[in-house]
C-alpha cells in the first residue's frame, strides 16, 4: 500500500469513528432540541442560547487558549518521542487549568451583577450569572482534559466521550426540564460542562502513566510561559468569536424580539451542531498530525489536500440533501413554529460549503503556532459578520443573519489559503480544485430550485444520493480498497468519471 492510500486510509478511520459519534449525537440531539422546543418554544430556545453564550464568552477568556495549545503541545513532544516533555505538558496543564477555573469563576460571581445588567437586561439576573460562574469552571477543566485526550490521539476515547455526554446530558437536561419547566433553564445549561468533566476525568485517568521522575516547578513554569504565549492570541479570537455571538443574539432579540432569537438559534444550531460533524472529525486527528509535520511542507501540503477532499466529499451529500429538505428538518428538529428559520439555514449551509473548504487551512495558521495571524484573521471575519448583521438586521430582516455567514466564508477562505501559501508553500491540487467548484455549483442550484419551486426537494434528493455514491466509489479509489467496492470502483474508473475528479 502506498503512503498515501495509507493516509487516505487513516483519515477514514478517524473520520469514520469521530463522524459515527457525531451523527449517533445527532439522533440524540434530535431528541434534545424537540424536547426543548415543546416544553419552551422559541422564545425559551433563545433564553438558553444567551445564558449558552454568556458562559462561553466567559470561558473563552478563562481558559486562555489552553485547549487548543494544549493539544499543540503535546501532540508535538509526542512527534519528538520524548516521554518526559510529555508528562512536564500534563502537569502544567493539570495545574494550569485549576488555577484558571478557580480564576475564571471568581471574576464571572464577582461581576454577577454587572453582567446581569448588560447581557441578560436587568440585576434581578444577577443569581443566574452567579450559577453561570460554576459553569465557566467546569468548562475550563473539561478543556483540559479534552486537549489531552486529542493531543495523545486518543480519537475511540474521543467519540467515547461524545457520545456518552450527549446520552447523560439529553436524559438528565429533559429531566430537569420536564420537572421544573423554564425554571430549570440555568440547571439545564450548567448539565453540559458538569457531564463533560466527569466522563473527561475519567478516560484521562486511564491514560498511560508516563514515567518522567521529579518535574520542578522551573520545567513547569517554562512550560505555562509556553502556553501563554501561544494561547492568549488563541483566547483573544475565541473571546472575539463569543463576543460576535453574543453580539449577534443581543442585536437579534433587542431587534426582531425574543421569538426571531429562538429562530436564528435554530438555524444556527442544525449549521453548527448537526452539519459540523465532518469538521469535529478533522480536527480529531488531523490537528495533531499536521502539527508534527507543519515543518515538512511538501508532507503537510499533501496532508492538507488530503483532508480537504475527504471531507468535501462526506459532507457534500449531507449538504445538498439539507438544503432541499431545510423546511422538512426545521419540522422535524423543532416545530412548525420556527417557519422562519428556513430560509436562514439555507444561507448557512451555503456558507458551510465554504466553512469546509477553509478550515484545513485554517489548521495551518494552529499547528505552526503563529497565534497573532491567527487572532487578526478570526477577528476581521467575525466583525465582518457581526457589522454586517447589525448595520443591515431592521433593512434586511432575520434572513441577513444567514446571509452574513456566508459572506464571512467567502472572505475566509480566500485569505487562509494566501496565508497557507506564505506558510507551507500551499496550493490545491487540481481534483480538490474541481470538487470544491461542483458542490459549490450544485449546492447553489439547489437552493434555487427548492427556494422556488415545489419539486426542487426530489432535484435535491436524488442528486445527494448520486453524489452520495461517487462518494463511496471515490473513497474506496483513494484508500485502495478491494472486494467488490474496489470491483465497483474500476467500472467507474473505465466509464471515465476520473477524467473529471
Amino acid at each position: 500500500m502506498s503512503d498515501q492510500a495509507a493516509s487516505y486510509r487513516r483519515i477514514l478511520k478517524t473520520s469514520s469513528i469521530i463522524g459515527g459519534a457525531s451523527v449517533i449525537n445527532i439522533v440524540i440531539g434530535l431528541v434534545r432540541t424537540k424536547i426543548l422546543a415543546v416544553l419552551l418554544g422559541p422564545a425559551g430556545i433563545g433564553l438558553v442560547s444567551l445564558y449558552s453564550s454568556l458562559m462561553s464568552t466567559a470561558t473563552a477568556v478563562a481558559t486562555m487558549g489552553i485547549g487548543t495549545t494544549g493539544t499543540r503541545q503535546i501532540a508535538e513532544a509526542l512527534s519528538q518521542d520524548d516521554e518526559r516533555a510529555v508528562a512536564v505538558v500534563r502537569r502544567a496543564m493539570f495545574w494550569g487549568a485549576l488555577l484558571l477555573a478557580s480564576a475564571g469563576a471568581l471574576v464571572v460571581w464577582s461581576l454577577r451583577e454587572v453582567l446581569a445588567v448588560r447581557v441578560l437586561g436587568g440585576a434581578e439576573h444577577a443569581a443566574i450569572v452567579g450559577w453561570l460562574a460554576l459553569g465557566v469552571a467546569l468548562s475550563v477543566a473539561g478543556a483540559s482534559q479534552g486537549a489531552l485526550i486529542q493531543g495523545m490521539r486518543r480519537i475511540g476515547d474521543m467519540a467515547r466521550l461524545s457520545v456518552y455526554g450527549s446520552v447523560l446530558n439529553t436524559v438528565l437536561g429533559a429531566a430537569l426540564l420536564w420537572q421544573w419547566g423554564q425554571t430549570g433553564l440555568v440547571a439545564y445549561v450548567l448539565i453540559g460542562p458538569l457531564v463533560s468533566l466527569l466522563l473527561g476525568h475519567w478516560y484521562v485517568s486511564r491514560l498511560p502513566k508516563v514515567a518522567s521522575g521529579d518535574i520542578s516547578i522551573q520545567e513547569m513554569a517554562h512550560q505555562w510561559q509556553t502556553l501563554l504565549r501561544l494561547g492568549i492570541p488563541f483566547m483573544g479570537a475565541a473571546l472575539v468569536s463569543t463576543l460576535v455571538q453574543l453580539w449577534i443574539r443581543v442585536e437579534v432579540g433587542n431587534t426582531l424580539g425574543a421569538e426571531s432569537l429562538g429562530y436564528f438559534q435554530a438555524a444556527w444550531t442544525i449549521s453548527m451542531q448537526y452539519i459540523g460533524f465532518v469538521l469535529a472529525a478533522m480536527g480529531a486527528d488531523y490537528y495533531p498530525r499536521l502539527t508534527g509535520v507543519i515543518n515538512d511542507h511538501k508532507a503537510a501540503t499533501r496532508l492538507v489536500n488530503e483532508q480537504t477532499e475527504i471531507a468535501l466529499l462526506l459532507s457534500a451529500p449531507v449538504f445538498i440533501a439539507m438544503i432541499g429538505l431545510t423546511p422538512w428538518v426545521i419540522h422535524l428538529l423543532y416545530s412548525s413554529a420556527f417557519a422562519p428559520a428556513v430560509d436562514v439555514l439555507r444561507w448557512q449551509i451555503l456558507g458551510d460549503v465554504l466553512k469546509v473548504a477553509s478550515w484545513p487551512l485554517g489548521f495551518v495558521i494552529l499547528a505552526a503556532g503563529a497565534g497573532k495571524t491567527f487572532f487578526w484573521t478570526e477577528t476581521l471575519v467575525l466583525l465582518l459578520m457581526g457589522g454586517l448583521i447589525a448595520g443591515l438586521l431592521p433593512v434586511i430582516g432575520l434572513q441577513i443573519t444567514g446571509i452574513a455567514f456566508l459572506a464571512c466564508y467567502a472572505v475566509y477562505l480566500p485569505l487562509v489559503y494566501v496565508l497557507a501559501m506564505r506558510r507551507i508553500e500551499f496550493q490545491w491540487q487540481i481534483n480538490v480544485t474541481r470538487l470544491f467548484l461542483a458542490i459549490l455549483v450544485v449546492c447553489v442550484v439547489v437552493s434555487i430550485l427548492s427556494a422556488r419551486y415545489w419539486w426542487g426537494w426530489i432535484v435535491a434528493v436524488g442528486v445527494s444520493i448520486a453524489f452520495g455514491f461517487f462518494t463511496i466509489i471515490r473513497l474506496a479509489n483513494m484508500s485502495n480498497v478491494g472486494g467488490p467496492v474496489g470491483r465497483i470502483t474500476a467500472i467507474v474508473q473505465r466509464v471515465s468519471i476520473k477524467g473529471w475528479f
